[in-house]
């Protein structure tokens, strides 16, 4: 089967999923690596979602910011130690400021919308935490054995009896829509979805978590094909050592790990 993640790592360069399927033996560990440091930042989500219960409409926005943030620092130093017995590349102290700076600025974004919300409608959080974390299901794994196609789904929104696939991601934003490869990540997801619960998807999202914005991608016809369009190139290269034709990119290929070993083929 094939994994999403290596769909996303075709987008973003062929040459690195044939560099991480043919020749580097720590892919797996860089899998399980981000595996466990998406399981957390979703955790933490978790965790602001139950502090959120507990604030009252007469709160001070510092209080807000303080009852959210209850627990926080202790979550994520007992939790992250996972991800340090795996780190094999000496990443955890910057992933973890990552998370840190990531989870914070999120709360203060997050404190500020609560706010409004309670002094609009003149209600307790508790009685409006449906508009801020819907009902969801978190890391759901979804497989087709039939497409030979499986990953592991951040989010999924459930509302009114629809499901919409989320990705949450803490790379950097385009000014405007989404990345092609979560565009490609996210209709595969929605694809699988599909399958699974014996329904129809028109949109799904992508969660940028450094802007906190969730921005709508259509699930149309032209990415459902670009989709299977990637697929075909993927098993080219994972099934049939397929060397790729890559174009070099000074941004990409200069902060890629995996550069002195692609220059020099």
């Amino acid at each position: 089967m094939i994994n999403i993640s290596s769909i996303k790592t075709h987008m973003y360069c062929p040459m690195k999923l044939y560099i991480q399927t043919h020749i580097d033996s720590n892919e797996n560990i860089d899998y399980q690596l981000a595996l466990e440091t998406k399981k957390l930042k979703i955790d933490i989500q978790d965790l602001i979602q139950k502090n959120m219960r507990k604030v009252k409409q007469d709160m001070t926005l510092p209080e807000i910011e303080n009852r959210l943030s209850e627990n926080i620092d202790y979550y994520i130093e007992s939790n992250a130690k996972a991800i340090q017995e795996i780190d094999l590349n000496n990443e955890y102290p910057e992933i973890l400021n990552e998370i840190v700076d990531n989870t914070y600025f999120n709360i203060k974004i997050t404190a500020l919308k609560i706010n409004q919300a309670m002094n609009m409608l003149k209600k307790n959080a508790f009685a409006i935490t449906d508009m801020f974390f819907p009902n969801c299901m978190y890391s759901y794994l979804l497989k087709d054995p039939q497409l030979k196609l499986i990953g592991v789904c951040d989010k999924i929104e459930i509302i009114d009896g629809k499901y919409y696939p989320v990705s949450i991601k803490s790379s950097k934003p385009p000014l405007k829509g989404v990345w092609d490869q979560d565009a490609i990540e996210l209709v595969a997801h929605a694809i699988l979805l599909e399958e699974e619960f014996d329904t129809e998807i028109f949109v799904g999202f992508v969660y940028y978590e450094k802007i906190d914005e969730k921005r709508p991608v259509i699930m149309d016809v032209n990415l459902r094909k670009g989709l299977f369009e990637v697929i075909r190139e993927v098993n080219e290269i994972i099934d049939n050592n397929k060397l790729p034709n890559v174009r070099m990119s000074e941004k990409k290929c200069m902060n890629c790990k995996y550069k002195d070993i692609c220059i020099k083929n």
